[in-house]
């Protein structure tokens, strides 16, 4: 079953979750882009607990919640880290220290350090996505990436149906399959659901783009059922976190 968790009402009125979304996204930009300049395991630790921190405190996400969503992150960013170190050509060369072995297996520190560091940053790049997704409205981010980021509303207003069309093919899935069984053929996994799916999804695509046209997207001036303004706590929450961000790569050095 193809799911997406949406964020909860109370996240969505907390004090992070009413922080413009577009100045939430510039501000996890900014701190992937400074997780990408380093090898040190130390900022991705800081920033990705703050990150956390920050959805629980601030946005009032519940901690089960997060657990759920970081449980699948978590294992991958293990597997990631391990495999990172596994295959560090570092554990080829016989003058470095050993940490582990297992015969013809050699574990280096260096090959180590690279996926600890490697593996931090990976966590910290899923945890900052999963606190931004669950204190964040999918319909008021692109309202925010159309009117301040000057997004196109074609592109803009299209990814957004196309995001709220995903659980609907797995209704469409349950249909199919519901339809063979009626018919007497068998319901489990068959190739020709496929057939299916993506003739539902034509026809899906067909009404929303005569339906975009309707409406008049993208033909010119339009009004707005909300509209969103830059305020002084997105100025203040961009600013706070520039500031650690900064701080965060200056530990790390």
């Amino acid at each position: 079953m193809i799911a997406v968790r949406a964020p909860e009402d109370r996240s969505l009125a907390s004090p992070l979750g009413r922080i413009s979304p577009v100045a939430k996204l510039v501000l996890v930009a900014a701190w992937v882009a400074g997780l990408a300049l380093t090898t040190d395991p130390r900022p991705p630790l800081v920033l990705g607990a703050i990150g956390l921190a920050a959805a629980v405190v601030l946005g009032r996400v519940r901690p089960a919640s997060l657990a759920v969503a970081l449980a699948p992150l978590a294992f991958a960013t293990l597997t990631v880290g391990f495999f990172n170190a596994l295959l560090n050509p570092a554990n080829g060369n016989p003058a470095l220290a050993v940490v582990a072995s297992l015969g013809p297996i050699r574990l280096t520190a260096p090959a180590v350090v690279a996926g600890v560091a490697l593996a931090c940053r990976v966590g910290a790049v899923a945890a900052l996505g999963i606190a931004f997704a669950l204190t964040t409205d999918t319909t008021r981010l692109v309202d925010a990436l159309v009117q301040q980021a000057r997004v196109p509303e074609r592109f803009a207003y299209g990814a957004l149906a196309a995001f709220q069309a995903v659980p609907r093919l797995a209704e469409d899935l349950v249909a199919l399959r519901e339809a063979r069984r009626i018919r007497g053929l068998r319901a489990s996994w068959h190739p020709r659901m496929l057939v299916g799916l993506l003739v539902l999804a034509i026809r899906r695509a067909d009404r929303l783009a005569v339906a975009m046209d309707a409406r008049g997207f993208g033909s010119g001036p339009r009004t707005r059922f909300r509209v969103e303004r830059w305020s002084l706590p997105d100025a203040a929450f961009l600013g706070a976190g520039s500031v650690v961000l900064v701080a965060a790569m200056v530990f790390g050095r």
